[in-house]
């Protein structure tokens, strides 16, 4: 684990980050809150390429959580079954997809607590939710951040909820926005796990990663 870097070095890092993607996204297609809350649950230990392949005939025909229910159980994993763990997801998007018609008139909740209820809805997924429908600058730390995070030293932590602190209480307030974007996106195409890619990295000079590659 690196030693946390300091203010001006993480306020340059992330000036960089900005200038080459202004306005990072997440990678998983979505045309409403209820099919970005299921997208989110379907990508644990999955592929976003992989989870939009699926989805893109399930919102189709399923994109409200009403929508859902009708198709059922085993309509839903007729349609994810490509995607790992397919049947216990499915059976946490029925169940999801319930409590929120019974218990929020079908309306995806925006609060971290409600989002957590839902079954198959961790902290990761509800951060997602809240950053990328609500704009709030909640922190979703995946492996991507948290291999980032560690290595270079901008956010280091022992857990996902160390490195998601970290996050807070360590970048510049107005990066926070899209800051878990940028840190996936660099740790999925530069900061990669096996062999980072440090010679087209554009925080190179700055990261306290001791084995930098050639």
């Amino acid at each position: 684990m690196a030693k946390q870097l300091d203010y001006h070095t993480l306020r340059e890092i992330f000036t960089r980050f900005q200038s080459v993607e202004p306005e990072p996204k997440g990678e998983l297609n979505h045309v409403n809150a209820y099919t970005l809350v299921v997208a989110v649950a379907l990508s644990a230990q999955a592929t976003d390429a992989g989870v939009n392949k699926a989805t893109e005939r399930l919102f189709a025909v399923a994109d409200t959580p009403q929508k859902m229910l009708e198709l059922g159980e085993e309509g839903v994993t007729e349609y994810i079954k490509t995607i790992g763990l397919y049947r216990n997801k499915a059976k946490n998007v029925i169940k999801l997809s319930r409590m929120l018609v019974e218990h929020y008139g079908g309306e995806v909740p925006c609060s971290r607590a409600a989002l957590e209820s839902l079954p198959g809805v961790g902290r990761k997924t509800a951060n997602v939710v809240l950053n990328m429908w609500w704009g709030h600058p909640a922190q979703a730390v995946d492996t991507h951040i948290f291999r980032v995070g560690n290595r270079t030293g901008i956010c280091p932590g022992k857990d996902v909820v160390a490195t998601e602190r970290a996050i807070e209480d360590h970048v510049p307030v107005d990066f926070q926005r899209h800051a878990h974007h940028w840190l996936i996106l660099h740790g999925r195409y530069t900061c990669v796990a096996r062999k980072p890619k440090c010679k087209a990295c554009l925080i190179a000079d700055l990261c306290r990663f001791e084995e930098k590659t050639e």
